[in-house]
């Protein structure tokens, strides 16, 4: 018996996402060994954190590296480490900021609900630009002595209404402030370990338990040696605001593993699985009346991997969108897929494991001839 069949919970095939609430990857065995490894010894946090650092700087081309609990975690010790630094006083003052630099830029277009990861120590979000439109100007006119730093949400925001992210690097660093980039889903491609800090980020921050598959409870943090030292002691096992984001040992020596894995696969293989996979769902699924099934590219992260967009005629096809997720949902496995408007719905073969992509399809193709 499971520990899910214990607690009566199903486990589901994930044709959806890389998503936190359905536990973002599944870890591959050479990370659950290096965590099985670190969890029987006892050692110093502090010195395992800086060695796991700087093996992970080198691993990404960075001058520094961080292991955050999560990716949201690494965005609140970054915004500390910008606003606070290393300055003992300042640090446990926070989320008390009078007196110091406390205003954080954002575009209208970014701002999404990982605010709350920011503005949890202390800073007032400062917005410029509107939903279609951003001027240079306007971040010129939005600095000033209180600027912490300027945060950049990449993904399926960016590119809307915003700055190029290398114009906004080019006037914040004129002005000294630091750009922080949340790239917490942003891989693949790989290059992007190595690729916004040498744009000139200050930091950019990915999820551990995303396509890195590390723990889920992990994330990585890249750049500048003296904002990843301000997130130190800023961070877990200090008294600062970081000490709730405890990240264990077990975590850390995951996630390096996790790291040293992602950069040896065959990433141009791994995209070409995706793309035969989709050409084969979409193959049969329009073979169905009702039913057209496209390869969708890239998918709701920006990451470039394909996707199938399939959309069902209710009339033609004999059953609608809601219904045919629901019955997936319900089966056994439980399938969960993510919707495509109101009519269509998108499976996503980057969190399958192998032979699953058959299942999908297999349930899909009953549902739909049986309707």
């Amino acid at each position: 018996m499971s520990i899910y069949d214990e607690l009566g919970i199903r486990p589901v095939i994930n044709a959806s996402a890389t998503l936190t609430r359905l536990g973002g990857s599944i870890m591959p065995p050479e990370v659950l060994e290096a965590m099985l490894e670190a969890s029987k010894h006892f050692v110093n946090l502090d010195d395992l954190q800086r060695a796991i650092g700087e093996k992970l700087a080198e691993l990404t081309r960075n001058e520094a590296a961080y292991v955050a609990t999560g990716a949201a975690a690494g965005l609140v010790l970054a915004t500390a480490a910008c606003v606070a630094g290393s300055d003992p006083a300042a640090i446990a003052r926070l989320p008390d900021t009078a007196g110091l630099k406390n205003e954080v830029i954002v575009h209208k277009s970014h701002r999404n609900g990982y605010d709350h990861a920011v503005r949890q120590v202390g800073v007032k979000l400062v917005e410029i630009g509107m939903a279609l439109n951003t001027y240079p100007w306007e971040l010129e006119r939005a600095i000033n002595e209180r600027t912490a730093a300027v945060f950049w949400f990449q993904g399926a925001m960016s590119g809307h209404g915003d700055l190029p992210l290398e114009q906004v690097i080019e006037i914040a660093s004129r002005h000294n402030v630091p750009v922080i980039v949340d790239a917490a889903a942003q891989l693949p491609p790989v290059e992007n370990l190595w690729r916004f800090t040498q744009m000139g980020a200050a930091l950019a921050v990915f999820s551990g338990g995303k396509d890195l598959r590390g723990p889920q409870a992990s994330g990585l943090v890249v750049g500048r040696k003296d904002l990843i030292d301000a997130m130190r002691v800023n961070g877990s096992p200090n008294h600062s605001i970081g000490r709730p984001m405890k990240v264990g040992k077990e975590e850390m020596a995951g996630l390096l593993a996790a790291v040293k894995r992602y950069l040896a696969l065959d990433h141009e293989g791994r995209a070409s699985q995706d793309e035969e996979t989709v050409a084969g769902w979409c193959g049969e699924l329009n073979k169905l009346p009702g039913i057209h099934a496209e390869r969708s590219f890239p998918n709701e992260a920006g990451q470039p991997l394909p996707r199938a967009k399939v959309v069902i005629d209710a009339q033609r096809a004999g059953l609608s969108c809601d219904e045919v997720v629901k019955r997936l949902e319900a089966g056994s496995p439980s399938i969960m897929v993510a919707r495509a408007g109101a009519d269509g719905l998108f499976l996503n073969p980057m969190t399958l494991e192998e032979g699953e992509d058959e299942v999908v399809l297999a349930r899909l193709q009953a549902i739909l001839k049986q309707a």
